[in-house]
Parts: structure tokens; sequence; C-alpha cells
């Protein structure tokens, strides 16, 4: 190839080089405008359409709400259950008009005034910019979803699934929910659970024991009674699953989980059919009775006349049905056996009793003459008897046997209000007993100090005189009666009363027994002291002129019942070995012998011959 020749080619090569890295040059530029265009269409253009797309696809951090504890009697009737429950929530910001929303559902569901206002006031509270503080919106979905009808029928889970396309912003949703299946039997001890509500959020801001995360994600907490008592046992612990949500809320993908621990199972020391027996037996008296287990201070009994419903609470009552249990003359809501206050009457007799015997003011078969009236001296006044005519001569046992309200008057004055508060309080008079569900009342043993500080004034001697017999200012409840009854019983070991027999937990497969607790022990300077006022007890029932075979002080039927004195009775049986104490109140039933003792007799002959078919209930009961 010639000199001429190879330089052409070179230069031609050259060329076709620089004509390459022009073109090469060429794509590069338009691939790096194309992706500039890209961008800007991505950043500017569209950035309102991928902004709203990016939000599609969310992570959320989601509760998963524990599941309540079961309670059962001690029998393994279960008494407080969990049941699915469907509920319609609607998400405020997916709707266009509320009002519209709810009068268009209203054509297929029913919903109630009441439900639309809870729904109207839980709306308000969800809105995170209003009134409400940020820390009182409680769980992730506060924003999302508000309950406006709760337990909805099958026929009307039915009925809006069908037309669920039509209501958007508007969800069906199931959750456990409480249910009693007994309904009111038991409810005063059992108690309910609620809704939680801003007090409740308030509470848990303030309380030490319970832990406002651990609520996260759950619609329900304990009101009253063992359901609000052990709350922190029944609750469980809050567990969280870590999702990808799309733009309605719906999980696409479940990113991590850490489950929830079921709430601990309660067994109580309640027997539920001993408990409807005696509901039954009250009927639609306001009345009150407490049956105690002596040797542990176990609660075999706790019942409280009218009763109510708790399932009408679970889910927030309606107004109209809560005004009228409120408002109601016989006061169903309110629990008499742990928070009624009465003056104790002739029931506080053989504790007297016991006080003159104790302080050495009386000797056991010291005999007193009572002509059917006390008097103090210098005084014109007369403080009478129950019987006008007078007992005649009457030592302890005769006395407590027939009620005599004079032995007990001038044995009340030898004593002195001092030395008989101090004996009193011993058998837990006038302080609470510690019983395991709350809003206990202490009743009253009064005392100088106590009228000083609460009236400005001295005690006065004839107020020492009422005391005697349960009157004046002593105030007690059925429960502390109960107490007192088996304290007696037991010949001074007061034991602490307790409903709840052991906390089960289900996933360690643990049962914790709650252990009885002896509060005190009443020492007398002669045991034999204890026998006297027992042997009292026992005539009151089986002795010839025992003041349940008396005629009685009265014909009720000739009083207008507001009027009439409240009847109460105190009992234990058997003798030798109690099994059973019982203290009854029936408000205004007039005599205690006629009203209240029939009641007692009942309940222990129940328990004794159909739940404890060992024992038999024969004279020794008391």
């Amino acid at each position: 190839m010639s000199l001429t020749q190879l330089i052409k080619n070179t230069l031609h090569e050259g060329e076709i080089f620089r004509k390459r890295v022009i073109i090469a040059w060429l794509m590069m530029l338009l691939l790096l405008l194309v992706i500039v265009v890209r961008l800007f269409f991505l950043q500017v253009i569209n950035y309102e359409y991928y902004k709203t797309k990016s939000n599609n696809i969310r992570i959320t951090i989601l509760s998963i709400p524990p599941t309540r504890g079961l309670i059962f009697d001690r029998n393994g009737v279960l008494i407080a259950d969990n049941r699915v429950s469907f509920s319609l929530e609607v998400i405020p910001e997916r709707v266009e008009n509320i009002d519209l929303m709810i009068e268009k559902l209203t054509k297929i569901i029913t919903i109630s005034e009441s439900e639309r206002a809870n729904f109207k006031e839980q709306l308000k509270h969800s809105r995170p910019f209003e009134s409400i503080p940020l820390r009182y919106l409680l769980t992730e979905d506060a924003f999302k979803s508000i309950p406006l009808r709760y337990r909805l029928t099958e026929d009307e889970v039915a009925r809006f699934s069908v037309k669920k396309h039509r209501f958007q912003g508007v969800e069906l949703k199931s959750h456990l929910s409480r249910y009693y299946p007994l309904g009111a039997t038991g409810v005063h001890a059992i108690g309910y659970v609620g809704r939680i509500s801003e007090k409740d959020l308030k509470f848990m801001d303030e309380s030490n024991e319970i832990n406002k995360s651990n609520y996260k994600g759950s619609k329900y907490i304990g009101k009253v009674g063992l359901e609000a008592y052990y709350e922190t046992e029944l609750h469980g612990k809050t567990g969280i699953k870590k999702v990808e949500t799309d733009v309605r809320g719906k999980i696409v993908w479940v990113l991590d989980r850490t489950d929830s621990v079921p709430g601990k199972n309660l067994y109580l020391n309640i027997d539920i059919d001993l408990q409807k027996y005696i509901e039954d037996l009250l009927g639609e008296e306001r009345a009150a009775v407490v049956a105690i287990e002596p040797e542990s201070g176990n609660v075999l009994a706790l019942v409280s006349m009218p009763n109510y419903d708790p399932n009408l609470f679970v889910n927030g009552i309606d107004a109209k049905t809560y005004y009228e249990l409120r408002d109601s003359p016989d006061r169903p809501l309110i629990n008499r056996a742990i928070r009624g206050q009465y003056p104790p009457g002739s029931t506080v007799k053989p504790f007297v009793g016991l006080a003159g015997l104790e302080y050495g003011v009386r000797a056991p078969h010291q005999a007193t003459w009572c002509p059917g009236f006390f008097r103090l001296k210098g005084k014109r006044h007369r403080y009478r008897d129950w019987k006008r005519g007078g007992h005649g001569s009457m030592d302890l046992h005769t006395a407590i046997e027939q009620s005599c309200d004079v032995y007990f008057y001038e044995l009340a004055y030898d004593l002195g209000i001092d030395r008989l508060h101090s004996f009193m309080t011993r058998f837990g008079f006038g302080k609470k007993t510690g019983i395991d569900i709350p809003g206990e009342k202490g009743g009253l043993m009064p005392s100088r100090e106590w009228k000083q500080r609460r009236h400005g004034v001295v005690w006065y001697p004839g107020e020492t005189v009422i005391t005697g017999i349960g009157q004046g200012f002593m105030l007690a409840t059925p429960l502390q009666l109960a107490v007192a009854t088996a304290t007696l019983s037991n010949r001074g070991q007061l034991k602490q009363p307790h409903i709840v027999f052991a906390i089960d937990d289900a996933i360690l497969n643990e049962k914790a027994i709650v252990t009885p607790t002896q509060k005190s022990t009443i020492i007398l300077k002669h045991k034999n002291y204890w026998e006297h006022a027992i042997g009292g007890m026992k005539a009151v029932v089986h002795g010839r002129r025992g003041s349940i075979l008396q005629g009685q002080r009265y014909d009720p039927n000739n009083i207008p019942k507001e009027h009439r004195d409240h009847a109460w009775f105190i009992a234990f049986a058997p003798l030798d070995i109690p099994r059973i104490a019982v203290s009854v109140i029936v408000e205004n039933g007039g005599d205690g012998s006629k009203t209240a003792a029939p009641i007692a007799k009942k309940v222990m002959d129940y328990y004794l011959l159909k739940r404890a078919p060992l024992v038999s209930a024969d004279d020794d009961n008391q």
C-alpha cells in the first residue's frame, strides 16, 4: 500500500471516530434531557399525584388489645365472659356529610338518639386540634374510626354488608365485648366494664397502678366491683404489630408482630347458686344479705337488692335507662351490702354483753331488773323497752334471748362510751373491713372525740345509753355485721373478708391462691365469756322465750312502709364448727324476727343442705 493511501485511510478512520464520539455525546445529552424532563414531570408537574400515591402505602404501628380474663364462681360457673360483637364505625375524614350519611344508615339499621349523641361527642374529641389535649387520645385509631353503633344483630350485619359500597368511610368491625351471661345475678359483687372515658384517662395519668400505654387499642375498663378492683389482673398486656396499609387503611402486609398477653382469670369464693337463691328470696325488697365462711373469711354471697343488668353499661347505657336507675327511689345502683350504713339495732347486744363481761361491769349471771324502762339518775326521761310491761329479772343470757333493751341501756351506761367504743372497734365496727371490691363504707362507732370533732359539742350520757342497743349515732354495714358475727362464732378470730379465691394465669398455667388474712385475734380475760354470748344467741332461736318467737313489737300493717324500722338479723351455723355466718337487713321491714330471721334461716339451710351435704342443719343452727 502506498504512503498516500495509508494517509487517506488514517484520515477517514479519524473522521469516523469523531462522528461516533459526536453521536455518543448527542445520545448522552438526549438521555440526560429525558431524565431531566422526567424528573421535572415527577417533581413539578405530577408532584401532587405522586405524593398522594406514595401515601397509599404506609407503615403503621397498631396495638393488639389483650383478651380480658374471665370470672368464675367457686364451682366453675362462668360469670363474666367475652363474646364477639360487631360495631359500626365511621372514619370522619372519609365522609363528606356525616349527618346525611347517618340519615341514610338509619334506613337499614336502627340508630337511637342517644347513640347519635354519643357519636357526636366522640367526634368532637377525635379532632386533634380542638380542645381535648393530644395526651388524652389513647389509641392510634382515634383519628380513624369512631363507633356509631355497638352490638349489631346478625340481621343488621347482613343488611349493612349488602349495601356497604354505598357508605364510604363506614366500617363494620368485630371485637371481643364483655358479656355477663347471668344478667343481674351478682352484679353488686362482680361489677361491670364500660367504655374508656376521659375521666378514666385522667385517672390513668394520676395512677401508679395502671399503665396508660397498656390501654392503647383497648375500648373497655373495669368500672365497679371486682371488674374494677382486679383491673390490672383482668386486663392483660397489649401487643403491637407493624403493618403496611393502603390509603383506605387496609392492611396489605404485616411486617412484625408481638402478641398481646391475655388477662388472668378470677375464681371466686361466691357460690353463684346461693347468690341467685338469695336474690330470688328477697324479691322486690330493698335489702342486703352477706354470707361468710367464718373459718376463712371467704364471702359465699354478697347480695344487694334491687339489682340491675350490667350488660346495659358495657357499651354505654342510654340516657333514659340510666336516669331511671339513678333516680329510682329503690336505688338499685347502690351496693347496700358494703355501702348501706344503718343503725345496727339489737344485733349489737351480744357484743355489748361481751364488753360488760370483759371489763368486769357485769358477771355472767348477774341479774338486772327490767320494769320496761330505764331512767338516768336525776332525769325524768324514760328510755323505753320494746316490751312495755318489762321483762323482769334479766341476766346476760336471758337479756340476749329476749332482746331486753333495759338490760343493755343500763350496761352501756355503766360501761361508758370510751370503753364501749374501744371494745366494739375490736370487732370491726366503725372500720372498713378491707374486702376486695371498691367503694366500701366504714360505718360509725361514735366516741367523745368524734362528736367534738364532727359537731363541736360534748358527749351526753343519754347517747351512751342508746348506743347500747345500736341506736343513736352508731352505723354499720351488712358486711361489717357479717364479719363481726363470723368473729364471734370464731371465738375472736377476725378474718378479712375476701371474694376472690384464686387468680389463674392460663399462659403460665399457674393458679395463685388468695391466702386468707387474719387481721387480729380478740383475746378475752376468760374464754368462757364467748360461750355466754353465743348461748344467748342460740336461745334467741331455740329458747322458750326467745325474741324470734315473741309477738311483734307493733303491727307494721298500721304503719306506712317508709316509716317502719329496718329489719336486722345475724346468725351462724352450726354451733360448734361454724360453716356460715349471715347478716340480713330488709329496709323498712319492721320486726327483724319476723322479716329478716326467716330469710337468714333459709339462706343457711340452703347452703348447708344443698351446697355442703356433709353438714346437717340441725338444732345447733344459730
